[in-house]
């Protein structure tokens, strides 16, 4: 594994499509993944912009691999009285993505409504 760079760091926030509203209070956990290990590096809840108030990942733990970010969004939906099968189409939505640039910032967006969701890399 390479040393990693104090420059690099990983954020994240949830956009709600149906409302078009940020997507708060919603729980988000990360994990990185080695071979057939998972192993948990923390857990944020979104802030009221539907954001991560401080990196997910940086300074020394920012390194290159593979990793998850877990969103819980059936909860959401569910505090916000939306109507929805249960169980839910979507409920833990699981993203999965490789950081190569350890002095890059990552940023990883959910957009999502109860029956579907979209990311790409942001800035």
């Amino acid at each position: 594994m390479s040393t990693p760079s104090a420059g690099g760091y990983l954020t994240t926030h949830v956009l709600d499509t149906t409302g078009g509203r940020p997507g708060a209070d919603i729980a988000v956990r990360l994990y990185r993944l080695e071979g057939a290990a998972r192993q948990a590096l923390g857990e944020m809840r979104t802030n009221a912009d539907g954001r991560s108030d401080t990196p997910l990942l940086q300074g020394e733990h920012f390194t290159a691999g593979v990793y998850e970010l877990e969103f819980d969004v059936g909860d959401y939906y569910r505090r916000r009285d939306v109507a929805l099968e249960e169980p839910a189409f979507l409920d833990t939505v699981v993203l999965r993505f490789g950081l190569a640039d350890e002095r890059a910032h990552y940023h990883v967006p959910l957009l999502v409504s109860p029956y579907s969701y979209s990311t790409y890399r942001g800035s």
